[in-house]
């Protein structure tokens, strides 16, 4: 027996049924990972997405919220997820970016754990007050931080968002202090600023608009470049005198690494398709996220640029993980 022969006859037979099944994918329901809880950013564009998904390739798309350590929970399933096409992840820029300078032991490296599909959308923060908060404007804000040291409470999505660095960046800023307290995701902390329980956070826009629409909540302003077409009335931080204070926010869609060239392929052009059609595209700019869609190529080096960002900004303020 020619064992050369037999040994190569095996691999090409295996090569076969890997084939077969990439080509066959997908076959039975796929789970999509959210590192946070529902209602956040990142199950927002988790859902939307999808509906679309499912329509395109025929299969349910089950959504599966394991919030905890800022993503990171999320984020390790993923990475020993099999890299088989059925499961897959939209998390925000702390679970790609910022988690990498927070935690020492992070259980999972975006870049060497994950086939990184697209950014999906970027939303920059608005700094919103709850209606018990006697601050109309981010001057009255200052005031009231100025005659409370140490007393005003400013929410995050958890430790390490981008809602907190904002928060941290703020205080520096204004040479002023607040309480931060950290939650497992923005749903959870925009619930008790609602309730009046606590006062201020730098939440995402895309997340915060609907509350600010209906009264529940308070824009002082925008933390993007220009001012948000939904709230025209609202200033930026950099029309305020805050030069440099541009912070964005962003969600994006990473599989386990090692997907099947084939299923890559397809499951990386169907999220981007989902992302670009005219109903998403209209409803998460009125919910006040721009459609990114770039490729996981693009997406690799924007990540790059972004990790070292934030790890800087980390370091400055000697933020610790929880």
């Amino acid at each position: 027996m020619n064992l050369g022969r037999v040994t190569l006859a095996a691999a090409l037979s295996v090569f076969a049924v890997l084939s077969a099944q990439a080509q066959s994918w997908p076959t039975r329901p796929i789970r999509l990972l959210v590192p946070f809880v529902a209602g956040g950013s990142s199950d927002i564009v988790a859902r939307s997405v999808a509906v679309r998904l499912q329509e395109s390739l025929g299969q349910t798309v089950i959504v599966d919220n394991r919030p905890g350590a800022n993503g990171a929970i999320a984020g390790q399933l993923l990475a020993k997820a099999s890299p088989d096409g059925y499961t897959f992840m939209v998390g925000s820029i702390g679970v790609f970016a910022i988690n990498v300078a927070l935690f020492k032991d992070l259980p999972y490296d975006p870049l060497r754990d994950y086939d990184l599909l697209t950014v999906a959308v970027r939303t920059p923060n608005v700094l919103v007050a709850s209606q018990k908060v006697a601050a109309s404007n981010v001057k009255d804000l200052v005031g009231l931080l100025q005659k409370n040291p140490g007393k005003i409470t400013f929410v995050s999505s958890g430790t390490g968002s981008s809602d907190h660095l904002s928060a941290e960046l703020f205080w520096q800023r204004t040479s002023t202090t607040g309480i931060h307290v950290p939650y497992k995701g923005g749903a959870a902390a925009m619930a008790d600023m609602i309730g009046g329980q606590v006062d201020v956070s730098f939440q995402n826009l895309g997340a915060a608009a609907g509350h600010i629409k209906g009264g529940r909540l308070r824009a002082l302003a925008i933390t993007g470049d220009k001012r948000a077409p939904q709230f025209p009335d609202v200033p930026t931080m950099v029309e305020l005198g805050f030069s440099g204070f541009e912070v964005y926010s962003w969600q994006a869609f990473a599989a386990p690494r090692g997907l099947p060239k084939e299923i890559r392929s397809k499951l990386e052009g169907a999220v981007i398709a989902a992302l670009k059609s005219p109903q998403l595209r209209q409803s998460m700019d009125e919910l006040g996220f721009d459609v990114v869609a770039n490729t996981g190529a693009q997406f690799e080096t924007f990540l790059k640029q972004e990790i070292t960002r934030w790890r800087q900004v980390v370091q400055t303020a000697n933020i610790k993980a929880d």
